[in-house]
This record gives structure tokens, sequence and C-alpha cells, in this order.
């Protein structure tokens, strides 16, 4: 199957010549032959959003903005941390503290003046996502949780467009295309959400910082393929890359095909398991109030010894055999590195401890 079918949603327009300065900067596209002026025109009038702009989303906006994609969406409510310069290619330390998609576009800017980089410093939610997806003609998904990726897939599904798909953990890798000339669907490969326990992110359980540099590469490389219109797409089948090993597998799955899917799911944290935590504090917030509270440190020992800001430690594994330890004399504030752990941690322990008052740090330590 190759990539001649994907339809631009932009108006329709004569697609205008290349100015001299843009055949400077595409020069080794165009004497490829697969690309040419007709593939790089193609590349200049598509429009592509990337979901996040993060370890997977730095990759594939740096090829995708030096191939000359004329329109590139950045959606992401994040910011620059320290802890993402280890595998965030496109910050340098002067842009801690600074929105993640801001800080992008204005860096991939300089890069090639000819892409417009429309910025949306907020969150994917069922609200905002068709009338997003709506606009572009093709999603990447550099999502790190799975109640991003089944609504990216469903938004994907409900407007049409094809979804180009990564994931990664620890040293391996995961690339798919999704709903791609009536092709499979995220939910064909997944069709369950796993339970919270069993999804981990990289700020949990860490990430090697070369392997969203492989994946997003290769989910960069299938979004040019599919505008160009060259080569096989990685439809019904996912691509596995084991970076310790370097191999790779490419696995069919069956086309079960949720075409029929008609609208979003309200809450995607509730249909992935997650439950909502309705008291948290910020980490300013928390420094400002410590008297109040007692702390429990949910965190793996070696991350306790590097940096902690007090408390109780009981690591996440241990809370089922020791939770009786817990001081409860105080409300208690509970935190790990990215508020994931310490969300399981209070789901635990509301049901063992239901008199005791519980509050999440939210986002945790970084």
């Amino acid at each position: 199957m190759t990539g001649d079918r994907v339809k631009s949603k932009s108006q329709p327009t004569q697609l205008k010549m290349l100015s001299s300065e843009e055949k400077k900067q595409y020069s080794r596209h165009l004497i490829l032959d697969k690309i040419g002026e007709e593939g790089q025109l193609k590349l200049k009038k598509a429009k592509v959003l990337v979901i996040g702009a993060g370890g997977l989303g730095c990759p594939v906006l740096q090829y995708l903005t030096a191939a000359g994609v004329g329109t590139i969406g950045i959606i992401d409510d994040d910011v620059v941390d320290q802890s993402n310069l280890q595998r965030q290619i496109l910050y340098t330390i002067d842009d801690i503290g600074v929105s993640k998609a801001k800080s992008a576009a204005n860096r991939l800017s300089k890069l090639n003046p000819f892409v417009k980089f429309n910025v949306y410093q907020e969150k994917l939610t069922s609200e905002n996502a068709i009338a997003l997806f709506e606009q572009y003609d093709i999603i990447v998904d550099g999502s790190d949780n799975f109640s991003t990726r089944y609504l990216t897939n469903d938004a994907s599904v409900i407007t049409k467009t094809p979804l180009v798909y990564g994931a990664i953990f620890k040293f391996e890798g995961q690339v798919s295309v999704f709903n791609y000339n009536e092709s499979g669907s995220y939910r064909c490969l997944y069709p369950t959400a796993p339970k919270p326990e069993e999804s981990p992110n990289c700020s949990d359980v860490g990430v090697i910082g070369v392997l969203p540099g492989i994946i997003g590469s290769l989910q960069a490389n299938e979004t040019i393929k599919m505008i160009c219109g060259i080569g096989e797409i990685l439809t019904n089948k996912v691509l596995i890359y084991d970076t310790l090993t370097m191999r790779q597998l490419l696995l069919k799955f069956e086309n079960t095909n949720y075409i029929n899917l008609k609208e979003l799911e309200k809450d995607y944290d509730f249909f992935c398991g997650i439950k909502t935590i309705e008291n948290a504090i910020t980490l300013e917030e928390l420094e400002n109030n410590l008297d109040k509270y007692n702390l429990l440190d949910v965190r793996e020992d070696y991350e306790r010894e590097d940096y902690n800001i007090g408390g109780q430690h009981i690591p996440l594994d241990e809370l089922e055999d020791r939770f009786d330890e817990v001081e409860t004399s105080k409300p208690i504030v509970v935190y790990c590195a990215s508020g994931i752990r310490s969300k399981r941690a209070i789901e635990f322990l509301e049901e063992k401890l239901n008199k005791v008052k519980f509050i999440n740090l939210n986002k945790g330590l970084h």
C-alpha cells in the first residue's frame, strides 16, 4: 500500500512553484527520484499535527521541519524540565521552565523559515481534539500515556485522519500507522486499556536517550512517505525495535475496524482506569505550607538518595506490607517523580486508611 491517497484538508489551490531559496533548501530531495519537485510541493502543501513535543515529538518535529512540511501544529501543555534534556534534543538549559510547544517552534523556525508553525500551549482533550484534527492531513502521536493515545486514535477515526503511532519503553519502541486507507486503528492492536499499574511512563522507569530519536525518526519517515505517495506504509502491522539486541520484529495484527466509532469518550482517564484524585497540591503551594502536612515519598531508594523534600519514605511496591507504618497525625501529601505513582499509592491508602486525608503532589517533583 502506498501513500498516494492522503487527501489534503486545505482548500484546493494551485500549487505554486518552489522559490529559488526553497530549491537550495531542499536540493537533496529535488534530485531524489521518488520525491523531486512534485513530492516537495506535496510536502509544502501538507498539514501535520504533532501530539507532544517531548522525546518522540522532538525528532518528529525536526525531520518534518527539515523536510519542508508546509504547516506543522504542535500541541503540548508542558514546560521544559532539566530531566528532559537527556533525550528531548530540541531544548537547552536556557529553555528550562519555558513552554515546550513555544520553545520548539522558536528553535525549528531557525531550521526552516519556509514552514508555518501553529502552537497550542494546551492539553489535548475530548473538547478540543475533533476541531483540531479536522484542520490537519496527518496526526503524529508523540504522547507518553494511554489516555492520550486512545483519545488521539478515536479522534483520528472520527475525523478520518491518518495517525502515525509511536511508543517507547526503557530500551524498546513501537511504530505503526492507523486509520489510513481504511486500515486498522489503535483499538485493533490494543482493544482494552491496560491497568494503570501496568503502564508506567519514562518518569517512573526511565528510557535510554537515543530510543525516542530512533522511533521518532521512523514516525517522521512514515509521515513523509504518506505525503509523497511512496513506499509501503506500516498499516495493519507494528514494527518493534529493541536497542539492546538491535532486533526488529514486524508483526501483523487483525483489522477489526472501529470505523463505526461516532463520538469520543467523555473521560479518557476514567476509560483507562485512572482514578481522579480530587485533592492535589503544587510543589510551590506545599513549600509554603510544609508545617500543615506529613509527607510520604513513594519513590525508589536511589531516587530518594539523589533528591527528596523530606518526610517518610515507603516505596510504592512495599506499601501493601507497610501501610500501617504511615504517619497519620496530619493530612498526608504523597509524592513521587511525576505524580503517577503517588496517585496509585493514594488509591490504595484510601481503602486501607479511609479516615486520613491524602493529597497528591501534582506532577511530582519534576
